[in-house]
């Protein structure tokens, strides 16, 4: 990796985030530990439980996300007709490709490539963890890939705003669709709910504090005193919510270690496919650097937090989908840092500037 790679890395990441996939493998293992020698622990989490959501995970997961949707900004969204191609990119990727190449890679691997390694009925599970990530563009982290791209931070908010605000209206449906084909039926209004928790409220309430806040404080204060100390929030409330379902999946990881690994395969693979398709699309299409790569990196990541959250609500905490949403927050980090240094490396495939809008 290029010293200036290196640097912007160090520049773009809190010390939290550029080591979060240490963290994570530490949670795991806290997490088993907890389980194994005090079950009291989660006997006593299941207690607080409401129409099969967790509560005391419930708020964590609040503490995870609102300070991801209190960085949208709509009015940005005004500004994406100006450079339309980046827009186009993300979102027919987003919502036209993503979610069915990841169910197709999911099914593949657990349902035939690896069967002999994976009952049926945990494959199931799997596929169903991997359609709640493959769903769920990144709303968060891509802010940073943007910025260790060197690329276009208003842009990049347009980008995001657009896609949250389709994920309000699509993620639902595209996921109790894939999940009915999986053979997996869940209410519609179990998977609303889940959408109205962890997508509605806490982009209202990150809406609406924005507004109150800027207006009493000014944007200054707002994005660099507000949101730095609210952003630890989010990965305090990831980390804690990985000790308790790790506390949770314990028995079924220290049964099936092998599964961890044979998970991470065909999400790395969707990731890397995905990069492909938006990448070079973009280079077809001769987008400045400053757009594409953002655009390839949405696509590319994922919400993995509203992932595990909804894998919680709809299915429990010791669920292999569950699972699967929390192998995704254990590969996305290196895999995607990864895709930053080439991004990164072949910035000379893009025109400088383009006279064709964007």
């Amino acid at each position: 990796m290029s010293a200036d790679v290196t640097k912007q890395q160090g520049e773009g990441l809190s010390f939290f985030e550029r080591y979060l996939t240490l963290w994570v493998a530490l949670c795991i293992l806290i997490g088993i530990g907890v389980g194994q020698w005090l079950p009291i622990v989660p006997q006593t989490l299941e207690q607080f439980e409401y129409a099969q959501v967790s509560i005391p995970v419930a708020i964590l997961i609040w503490l995870m996300i609102y300070p991801m949707m209190a960085k949208v900004d709509f009015s940005s969204i005004v500004n994406a007709g100006k450079k339309p191609k980046g827009l186009v990119i993300t979102l027919v990727v987003n919502w036209l490709i993503k979610p069915f190449t990841m169910f197709f890679f999911a099914w593949l691997f657990f349902r035939f490539i690896f069967s002999p390694f994976i009952p049926e009925s945990l494959a199931t599970e799997y596929i169903a963890g991997a359609v709640l990530l493959g769903a769920a563009p990144c709303t968060a982290m891509v802010f940073v890939w943007s910025y260790l791209t060197k690329g276009d931070a208003g842009y990049t908010l347009v980008q995001v705003s657009v896609n949250d605000l389709i994920l309000i209206f699509a993620y639902g449906p595209i996921v109790a669709l894939l999940l009915r084909v999986n053979n997996v039926i869940v209410p519609l209004d179990t998977v609303f709910l889940s959408v109205l928790l962890f997508i509605v409220i806490p982009l209202a309430a990150g809406y609406i504090s924005r507004v109150l806040i800027v207006k009493r404080k000014g944007m200054e204060w707002f994005e660099k005193v507000y949101l730095k100390a609210a952003g630890k929030f989010t990965i305090v409330g990831l980390l804690l919510t990985l000790i308790i379902l790790f506390a949770f999946q314990g028995e079924v990881i220290i049964g099936n270690p092998l599964h961890i690994g044979l998970i991470a395969v065909p999400l790395i693979i969707q990731t890397l496919f995905i990069f492909v398709v938006a990448y070079f699309w973009a280079k077809w299409w001769r987008i400045q650097h400053s757009v594409a790569a953002p655009a390839a990196m949405i696509g590319t990541s994922n919400f993995f937090e509203l992932a595990v959250a909804v894998a919680i609500a709809l299915f429990g905490l010791n669920h292999g989908a569950a699972l699967v949403t929390v192998v995704g927050v254990l590969v996305e980090v290196p895999l995607m840092l990864y895709l930053v240094r080439i991004a990164n490396k072949t910035k000379h495939w893009f025109p400088e500037n383009s006279l064709s809008k964007n």
